[in-house]
């Protein structure tokens, strides 16, 4: 007879990612997944396969929350400008039950070199943070907030570097507020 899960599949999938957030994928044991998620080992493998499998399936469930947070950011500015502030202050400062930086930026720089698909899916979360930034821009331009000199689609690529660039750095002892500074000196240059 079936033994009855006795854990919901997302709130240990989040604890997973938080876990591999902090610590990397390398120095992440399955004996540290197993008490960090609070599950047996034999639920972990059954669930989401080795440690390889759940670490993507972490990393999907990181870009699903950030998609949506962002998207709720956006949804919520009233100028693209502040779309764009509220945005690059949530990739400086994060939430405050999370760890600093951003798990994918991590990621690539810890294992894109080598491992296809973790390149896959970090470049797929850059790529998609990239459409957003161009989106906005394209809404600032259209209502006059943002520069018409250069093509929506090379700001975007440029801020998109730039907040990889501070989410990487974010997870150093530099302080916040220079990291903002750079993010405020970003944006000005898209305005007008």
């Amino acid at each position: 007879m079936a033994r009855y899960k006795e854990f919901e599949e997302n709130a240990v999938l989040d604890k997973a990612m938080k876990l591999f957030w902090e610590q990397g994928y390398e120095k992440t044991s399955m004996t540290d997944l197993v008490e960090h998620m609070g599950i047996h080992r034999r639920s972990l493998y059954d669930t989401f396969g080795d440690k390889h499998t759940l670490f993507l399936k972490a990393m999907d469930r990181f870009r699903t929350k950030v998609n949506s947070e962002l998207a709720g950011i956006v949804k919520g500015s009233e100028t693209a400008v502040e779309a764009l502030q509220l945005i690059i202050s949530y990739m400086i400062y994060g939430n405050e039950d999370s760890p600093s930086g951003c798990l994918m930026v991590n990621s690539a720089v810890e294992l894109a070199m080598r491992d296809v698909d973790v390149d896959s899916k970090a470049t797929e979360s850059f790529t998609l943070a990239e459409q957003l930034f161009k989106d906005i821009i394209l809404w600032g331009q259209e209502n006059g907030e943002l520069n018409l000199d250069y093509d929506a689609s090379v700001l975007a690529e440029h801020l998109n570097v730039v907040g990889i660039g501070l989410r990487a750095m974010a997870r150093t002892s530099i302080p916040k507020e220079n990291l903002q500074r750079t993010a405020n000196i970003s944006i000005k240059l898209l305005t007008k």
